[in-house]
Parts: C-alpha cells; structure tokens; sequence
C-alpha cells in the first residue's frame, strides 16, 4: 500500500479485544487508514469493557465482531449506531486436545466422560478471559455434558496464563483438553486436534466484522472504510501474522507490514 499524498488525515481511534489475533487483524486495520492519511491511535481492552467504550463514542473502528455467536451480545445495546462491514476472517470455537491423545480413544466431547478417559485425563480445563465467547461456551459445555459430575472444571484466566497452560501440558505430553478457536497460532505449533461437538453447543462459524461508528464515518476517508470492507485475511492469514507475533517475536505493527508486503493486493476482491 504506497502511502496517501495527504497524511493529514483526522485521527482515528481502532480499538481491539486484547488477545494476540485481535492485535494481528487490528494492525492491518491500522495500517490502511494509515495509507490513506489517517493518524490512528489504538486501544486494546477485554471483551465487554472493549464494546462499551465503542458504544461510549470513545472507539471509531472496532477490530473485530465475531457475530453472531460470540460477540452479538455485545454489539446489540447499540448496534443502530454502528455500520458492520464485510467479514475479514470466519472464526469458529472448538475444544481440542494434542494430537498425541489417540483419536480412536478420544474423538468427540462425549468421549471425555468415558471413564478409561476421565481416569487419564487432567479435568481441569483451563480458558481464557471469562467475557470471551469460548469462554462461556465451555462452561456451559461442561454442565451441559454431565463433565461436572466426573470432576472437571472450567476456569477462565488470563492469556499469558492460557497460552504457559497449553505450553506446560504439550512438553509433559499431558492428556488436556484445550478451549481453542481460529485463528490461533497454537493451531500451527502444536497440531492440537478439535473434537466434535454434534449440540452446537460452541456456537456457529462467526463472520468476524470491523464495526465503524456512524458518527465517525465523516472523518474516515471513503476510500479508507471501502478498502477495509474489501479485506479478506480469511483463518489462514490472520494465524500466519499471529505466528509472526508469537513465534517470531514481532510487534503487531512490524508483524502486518511483513504480511502486506508478502501479499499486498491479493487480500482485496
């Protein structure tokens, strides 16, 4: 993206969910604006608390709404404030479990509770922050299968927390059960192997949207909003830049120029 020949654009504030693959589509989305001469500040918060300042006035652009499952009880308080664009990724929860647990012997959520299964396996199941969508998913995912009963608990925590969890149970090659989704860069590292859930329980594949105030579309160049709804990371490229964020040791922003200047045009239709 050459830059804009007018970089005095007004400032606009890009806020995203404070997890790594938020920051990697948040980066990109910051980069555009940029190219067209926008001065962009970037705030980052948990989930409700990020959607609040949105609906506050003190977010323009929000990266990104999982909707409907994740994030649509969010975005519904003021959702006739807001323009939804055009889908950049299509993300989906799963639970998983390393590839090393045998799939004949654990191949669906059902088969936790088999007790050759539960006997083995480490019960507590550990997630992230507890506003996320995965994270009330496996709550109820654990009530709704009878695993309370067999001693397994859900906990939400931090991501640094989740991420050394998943990193301390893969090297002890420990039978776990991880609350996962994509994009995710532990997707790529460790092969981790989703279970199928036939209830529904872990919602549907969400269309992840940046979300524009309509108060701010007078101060974001057209060009700007109509190439950010042109953008099409897709799973794949959102995990590719997470990979660079967590792996390679990038900054987001370092992270989203190695990604553009690999395939520039090709994430516009």
């Amino acid at each position: 993206m050459s830059p804009s020949p007018t970089p005095s654009g007004s400032a606009i504030t890009v806020g995203n969910i404070a997890l790594s693959f938020h920051r990697a589509a948040a980066a990109i989305t910051r980069r555009v604006l940029e190219a067209h001469g926008h001065r962009v500040n970037s705030v980052e918060a948990p989930h409700e608390q990020l959607f609040g300042l949105q609906e506050q006035g003190e977010i323009d652009v929000l990266v990104s709404a999982w909707l409907p499952s994740s994030h649509d009880t969010y975005l519904s308080r003021y959702r006739d404030q807001v323009r939804v664009l055009t889908p950049h990724y299509h993300p989906y929860c799963v639970w998983a479990v390393p590839p090393y647990v045998p799939e004949d012997e654990v191949r669906e959520v059902a088969d936790l509770a088999r007790p050759e299964v539960a006997e083995r396996m480490t019960t507590a199941v550990d997630g992230i922050n507890p506003g996320a969508g995965i994270s009330r998913f496996s709550a109820r995912m654990v009530r709704e299968y009878g695993l309370d009963e067999l001693g397994y608990t859900f906990t939400p925590g931090s991501e640094p927390g989740f991420l050394s969890r998943v990193e301390r149970g893969i090297a002890a090659r420990e039978w776990f059960v991880v609350p996962l989704w994509r994009p995710q860069y532990l997707n790529r590292l460790y092969g981790l192997r989703p279970l199928t859930e036939p209830q529904g329980l872990l919602g549907t594949v969400d269309d992840a949207s940046p979300v524009i105030r309509l108060d701010a579309l007078d101060r974001i160049r057209p060009e700007a909003v109509a190439q950010l709804d042109e953008l099409r990371l897709g799973n794949e490229g959102v995990e590719e830049i997470d990979v660079m964020i967590n792996v390679d040791g990038l900054t987001p922003l370092k992270a989203a120029d190695r990604y553009l200047a690999a395939h520039g045009r090709a994430l516009l239709v």
